[in-house]
């Protein structure tokens, strides 16, 4: 016995190690693919900040003589020219741009165009994760020659593309499911976005978090899209050094009293992404309606970015240097309202007319700027409790995103991370959720979705969520009484109460009306043409004591999965604590008719929410 006993542990102790080995690997195998995407996305963001900074150097400075000031955290990889400022260049500069970049992704990656968060947003809920090969590297080119040329936009739509495109293409090649490949798009989409403005944390959660409108993370987004963002940020650090993109002074928050102002900040940011949202989608409608070739329209939006850029060069590119300066607290009250205003009326006509580049970014720079407005006017009013206007600006630039993006999670952390302060985090938290709840209804991502219910990618998931939620004993009554058919019942007894009844399931009992087995009318066919043994047949010979029974207790998912192990349209329903004792029994088009009427209620309620 103890010889048997110790072999049984081996075999036991060896399945078991073959288990973890197997889950070894796999967990060993995933993280290479995420590690991998990682090197791919900070790699692209090497290869696309160096096109941006070559672009800024001969395009603004040489053609224009335009150096707008850079964040401490980045520097000019080449000396800067003698060219003399000359603002008429500057006019059509953008709109030579507009012409390139636009011939470019129409003529071969049209869905390229506009902010490419979007576009990996809709892959995510509605084509199962799949991009085209060749769309992050025409928008990788073209979103280059829009921001270089004076269009005003952000770097983390193109980013976002170059990660998800490979994430999406490794998928691909190794033909995972779709689920998979979803995954390992959004790892993508962290990864480019945490390294190029160098926040890996903030990187994973916006990945897992841009994906709805309502407060909801996707979980099995965020570990993966962690791995990758990690990487990237290395890899891409190790290229451009490392730390913050924004310096900022070590700004504290230590008195309750500068609450209300900030307060106030949130209101004024949420009225400003409003109108933000409103331009941007108007824009995009108008030149929609224009009857023009497609590549035609950037070079017209371009034109108008190029007009407002004549008298506000402040509002072209990037911008990133001018929020350096707000937080520094170095621009004045106009100067701070011109620059957020202009910013987002260029942006607005260098993405919305089918230009590419994206949206964060500027986003950031208006928030900023709005924010440095309201602190220097609180600063003005009551300087004992507003000493450093600096901090709304900071401030400002979590609540603007928060506002027109619903992601007051991962805009907290992205800010904190770009600027490398943590000590804002009370004042950011009080303004993101003031910014969330009020701008709630709006968003710069339209391809965003409510909540999984509301996404195509969750159907299955949220399926099984409704029955699971549901209990038999939520079903009670349609749990139907039937008549009982002892055990011991002659089958020529039997044959005269079938020729009455409309019952098709007959649970058989013993003589305590303790049930020991069940038979459908199917399976009397048999006997029922066979007269020379049905004098012979008793009810308990025609009965399978194998019963497959449901109790209350159990969720409707489990229930379902019975009625088709066996593909039966009735099961009995028997007490939880005596499986003996037969309840009643429970149809199988009742059970999808219940839940079709809960899915219903719920799709009408959620209706009446938005």
């Amino acid at each position: 016995m103890a010889i048997f006993i110790n072999r049984f542990k081996k075999i036991f102790q060896s399945i078991a190690g073959r288990e973890r080995s197997v889950s070894i690997a796999l967990a060993g195998k995933w993280t290479f693919y995420f590690i991998a995407i990682g090197l791919i996305a900070g790699l692209g963001s090497i290869i696309f900040h160096y096109l941006c900074q070559l672009g800024i150097h001969y395009f603004m400075d040489f053609m224009a003589g335009y150096r707008p000031p850079l964040p401490v955290g980045e520097h000019h990889p080449l000396s800067p020219t003698t060219t003399p400022f000359n603002r008429w260049i500057l006019l059509f500069l953008p709109a030579f741009g507009g012409i390139l970049s636009g011939w470019l992704v129409y003529s071969f990656a049209p869905e390229a165009e506009g902010h490419g968060t979007d576009a990996a947003i809709d892959s995510y809920h509605r084509k199962g994760g799949f991009i085209r090969g060749r769309v992050p590297i025409i928008k990788t080119i073209a979103s280059a020659i829009t921001l270089t040329t004076g269009g005003s936009g952000g770097r983390e739509g193109p980013i976002a593309q170059i990660g998800a495109g490979f994430g999406s293409f490794l998928a691909t090649k190794l033909k995972l499911s779709d689920r998979e490949r979803r995954i390992m798009m959004a790892a993508g989409v962290g990864a480019g976005v945490g390294s190029i403005f160098r926040a890996p944390l903030a990187g994973a959660l916006f990945a897992a978090e841009v994906l709805y409108r309502d407060p909801d993370l996707e979980p099995e987004v965020i570990i993966p899209a962690g791995i990758s963002s990690v990487v990237a940020y290395c890899v891409f650090c190790l290229v451009f050094g490392w730390g913050s993109l924004f310096d900022s002074p070590s700004f504290k928050f230590c008195n309750p009293l500068e609450l209300g102002p900030y307060i106030v900040l949130a209101l004024v940011l949420v009225g400003m992404g409003i109108f933000y949202i409103k331009s941007f989608y108007s824009i995009i409608s108008f030149f929609k309606t224009l009857n023009i070739p497609n590549h035609i329209k950037p070079a017209i939006g371009g034109l108008c970015t190029g007009i407002i850029g004549f008298f506000l060069p402040q509002t072209l590119a990037f911008g990133y240097g001018f929020a350096q300066k707000a937080i520094y607290n170095e621009l004045t009250i106009p100067f701070l309202l011109f620059l957020a205003v202009g910013k987002i009326l260029t942006t607005s006509f260098s993405i919305g007319s089918g230009g590419s580049g994206g949206v964060f970014g500027p986003s950031i720079v208006i928030g900023g700027a709005v924010g440095g407005v309201v602190g220097k006017i609180f600063n003005q009013i009551m300087p004992g409790i507003v000493t450093q206007p600096g901090a709304f600006v900071i401030v400002g630039m979590a609540g603007f995103f928060t506002a027109v993006s619903n992601t007051p999670i991962s805009t907290i952390i992205f800010v904190s991370e770009m600027t490398n302060s943590y000590h804002l985090l009370l004042p950011s938290l009080l303004v993101c959720s003031v910014s969330y709840l009020a701008a709630q209804k709006w968003t710069i991502y339209e391809k965003q979705v409510k909540s999984k219910i509301d996404s195509p990618a969750h159907a299955g998931d949220f399926f099984v969520d409704i029955l699971q939620t549901i209990k038999v004993k939520d079903l009670m009554h349609l749990v139907k009484k039937v008549n009982l058919i002892p055990q011991d019942m002659p089958f020529l007894d039997f044959k005269e109460f079938f020729s009455k009844t409309k019952q098709h399931y007959f649970p058989v009992t013993d003589q305590n009306e303790r049930l020991v087995g069940i038979f459908s009318s199917t399976d009397i066919r048999e006997v029922l043409f066979s007269q020379e043994i049905e004098q012979l047949v008793v009810m308990q010979d025609i009965a399978t004591p194998d019963i497959i029974v449901a109790t209350a207790s159990e969720d409707l998912n489990s229930v379902l999965r019975k009625f088709t192990i066996k593909n039966i349209d009735s099961l009995p329903v028997v007490k939880d604590d005596d499986h003996g004792i037969l309840v009643g029994m429970l149809n199988r088009r009742e059970v999808i008719a219940f839940y079709n009427e809960q899915v219903q209620k719920i799709k009408n309620k959620a209706k009446k929410n938005r």
